[in-house]
């Protein structure tokens, strides 16, 4: 990669542009007047849409906010588990958390936030949804007991066809099958083909009826509803009356998981109620966050000066390369999307902290090959080389460190707050980045716009 770098500070140039247009403003008003040429618009940031091999992608760039910066809505809701078996309601909180998830992402929420909390006996399901203001909406969407329900298609086309169906909530009837006559569901794998599947249990009354069912519709589908949305619709191939039964639909093993999920918030309804609501506002508001950017704006430029009156030319292309850091991340941000919050903003600043780290080690050590008696060419690439280690081993425990207070696998004796994670993973995207423009970016730079001048 590094044997052309001119065509790799080519590919840097252009990685700019494009990091540039996914972070410019929202709304912006753009007003310039200059002699005959007149400028007058609103900017906004380019939606990404297209087509490949069958598969549409549709995004919208914009910077999605916090509660602590965009204000909404936070409800905490108590879920009764006096008809729950004590070793399952543990299951059944999981369950009904993720029909509250998907309740929510249904109904377009910016990045809401759904987390479960047990403590002392009490069972707690607490919700944040920025940008909502109707609390008593909020309720009526994430309040409600989950409904499973079996269907049959009315259109005999239908009900045979293995083409997409989409008439579903018209053309289908209950059967009579519902949550209550489900045991349980859970994630297994086909002893045949090794792929996820999911495997549902049904009570006594449950099989019963579930056996004369699928005895009728053979060769025929029986669509599977949750909240009235539909969860998939198999074909019945024999006859089912031992209570067993098992969903394949080419699941991935997350997919068949949040299945057997929610079939299991079908089979484990747990009423909720709710114990805390209120409308949050923003806790920055508009002026507080345009003063903590213009303080942050400020720091990077003293951050800057610093660097150029310490290492001259050295300085100013880390500060080129500081720079790209800060677009790229930015860009980043907004692509997965990562909701900020104010201690988001704190790691996305402290990775920035640590992106001039690295730089620093390498000139340092560039300084010491210099006095070794080295070229500047080869001082600079023993200098990269030899700062390297240090660089590696520090950013990979803080990594460690991020992934920790992440905690992806929800563990009960790690955090699970959504501020900490949130703080996580803006310092984990920026130390990540700030490798790359500490090693490959800052070098490139170097190599061709210090040392073919100075050579």
């Amino acid at each position: 990669m590094f044997r052309n770098p001119r065509r790799v500070f080519i590919l840097l140039l252009v990685l700019a542009v494009i990091c540039a247009v996914i972070d410019l403003p929202e709304h912006y008003h753009l007003k310039f007047q200059a002699g005959p040429i007149t400028i007058d618009r609103v900017i906004n940031p380019p939606n990404i849409s297209f087509s490949l091999f069958g598969l549409t992608v549709q995004k919208e760039i914009r910077t999605h906010l916090g509660l602590d910066l965009s204000g909404g809505t936070h409800i905490v809701l108590e879920a009764d588990m006096k008809d729950i078996n004590p070793a399952d309601r543990t299951s059944a909180l999981d369950s009904a958390s993720q029909v509250i998830s998907r309740r929510v992402n249904l109904f377009g929420v910016s990045e809401p936030v759904v987390q479960t909390a047990h403590e002392n006996g009490s069972y707690r399901i607490i919700v944040e949804l920025p940008g909502i203001s109707d609390v008593d909406q909020a309720i009526g969407l994430i309040g409600q007991t989950a409904k499973l329900e079996f269907r049959e298609f009315t259109n005999p086309k239908e009900a045979t066809s293995d083409a997409f169906v989409i008439p579903l909530l018209t053309n289908t009837e209950s059967v009579g099958i519902t949550g209550k006559d489900l045991e349980s569901a859970q994630l297994q794998f086909s002893s045949q083909t090794g792929e996820p599947e999911v495997g549902i249990t049904f009570t006594p009354s449950g099989a019963r009826k579930f056996g004369e069912v699928t005895n009728r519709l053979v060769n025929k589908k029986l669509a599977i509803f949750l909240d009235n949305e539909p969860l998939t619709w198999p074909r019945v191939n024999t006859p089912i009356t031992d209570g067993q039964a098992v969903i394949t639909g080419g699941f991935t093993q997350d997919q068949a998981k949040t299945l057997a999920l929610q079939l299991n918030a079908g089979a484990l309804p747990v009423p909720v109620h709710v114990i805390e609501k209120r409308t949050v506002g923003a806790t920055l508001g508009t002026r507080s966050v345009i003063e903590s950017v213009r303080a942050g704006a400020i720091g990077l430029l003293i951050v800057a000066a610093f660097m150029i009156a310490k290492y001259g030319m050295l300085g100013f292309l880390a500060d080129m390369a500081l720079f790209l850091y800060g677009l790229i991340t930015f860009a980043v941000f907004r692509l997965i999307p990562v909701t900020l919050t104010l201690p988001g903003i704190a790691g996305f600043i402290l990775s920035i902290g640590m992106a001039v780290d690295a730089n620093i080690l390498i000139f340092e050590r560039y300084h010491e090959e210099k006095r070794r008696g080295k070229s500047a060419g080869i001082a600079m690439e023993l200098g990269f080389g030899r700062a390297w280690d240090s660089i590696r081993d520090a950013n990979l425990t803080t990594i460690l460190t991020c992934i920790i207070l992440y905690n992806p696998g929800n563990w009960s004796l790690l955090p699970d707050s959504g501020l900490v994670r949130g703080f996580a993973i803006t310092l984990l995207i920026g130390v990540v980045t700030s490798l790359f423009t500490g090693i490959i970016v800052t070098r490139t730079f170097i190599r061709v716009l210090y040392h073919e001048k100075t050579t």
